[in-house]
């Protein structure tokens, strides 16, 4: 039985071959083709915030298939590569265009929904950033435990002052296009929140300022004014980030098939894996591996045409 389906196509510059390629390419797996269209969006359209900001292009196809992974595979039959260069090809079901049901996205936060990792904004004003860096990169590639690194990573911040945490809040900058994707959702009615294995000081101000639905973080623990080098609590890991995403989903009514996940490294895999749609956002390849959709054009204001918006 057909069932109706849409492929998303999103890309900085098109070529003028790129229509007929991406539509050989879905007929090519016996899916039917209803309608196409491309839609241009600028800078100042997608982040009015940011004049750094590129614009990007987007084509929705709008198709009949009986077999959505079957068209998935065929559009990124390499999760670490594009099909097409220099443009992501993603098929999604159509119920994600639907405007009657309610969604939930989920951010990941650090290079994600903001452009920094805030633990290493932190370890530069203790001279660690470099080293912080490093071990970062690892955990998010999944080659070492996460838990262990974020402890290791917290300790060398003992001593700092709690005002470097306030400075660092004020000092990140939202991922091109976040705001514009926040705001669009909200106003739809959909609900929108932010996971993060960061930390609530620097998370609350900025959930409070897009008015999130919902955030999760870390705490560091100060004493006296003074990081002890410590987190308190519950660390929030990829197991934390999957329950705390279904939770939510319960607390809100969302249907977990309405439950959309976006996030750029290993710590988000099992959070992606119970998503109805899971994006993987400039990710490193631990994520590209198992997320749905992908998103490499540096606009997170691109994923309103996952949801027709």
């Amino acid at each position: 039985m057909s069932h109706h389906c849409a492929v998303v196509a999103l890309t900085a510059t098109p070529e003028e071959e790129s229509t007929p390629a991406i539509l050989e390419l879905v007929e090519g797996t016996g899916a039917t083709v209803d309608s196409h269209n491309w839609v241009r969006v600028t800078g100042s359209a997608s982040d009015e915030q940011a004049a750094d900001v590129e614009g990007y292009n987007a084509l929705t196809v709008h198709v009949q298939t009986e077999d959505l992974p079957r068209l998935r595979a065929a559009l990124r039959p390499d999760p670490q590569s594009q099909l097409l260069p220099g443009i992501d090809l993603n098929a999604l079901d159509a119920h994600w265009m639907d405007h009657s049901r309610r969604k939930l996205v989920v951010l990941d936060v650090d290079s994600t929904l903001i452009r920094q990792e805030v633990i290493e904004l932190l370890a530069a004003h203790a001279g660690r950033e470099a080293e912080v860096a490093a071990v970062t990169d690892r955990a998010m590639r999944g080659e070492i435990d996460f838990v262990e690194s974020l402890r290791d990573r917290v300790a060398v911040l003992a001593g700092l002052s709690a005002d470097v945490v306030r400075d660092v809040a004020r000092s990140v900058r939202l991922s091109p296009g976040a705001q514009v994707l926040v705001q669009t959702l909200l106003r739809e009615g959909h609900a929108v929140a932010a996971v993060s294995g960061g930390f609530v000081q620097v998370l609350e101000p900025l959930a409070a300022k897009l008015e999130l639905t919902r955030s999760a973080a870390n705490t560091l623990e100060v004493e006296d004014g003074v990081l002890t080098g410590r987190v308190t609590g519950r660390v929030v890991d990829r197991t934390a980030k999957a329950e705390l995403t279904e939770q939510w989903a319960r607390e809100l009514g969302v249907d977990p098939e309405d439950v959309m996940v976006v996030g750029d490294g290993a710590n988000d895999i099992d959070m992606a894996r119970l998503a109805g749609l899971s994006v993987a956002y400039r990710a490193k390849p631990a994520l590209r591996e198992v997320a749905d959709t992908q998103l490499n054009i540096p606009n997170l204001d691109a994923l309103r045409f996952f949801m027709d918006l």
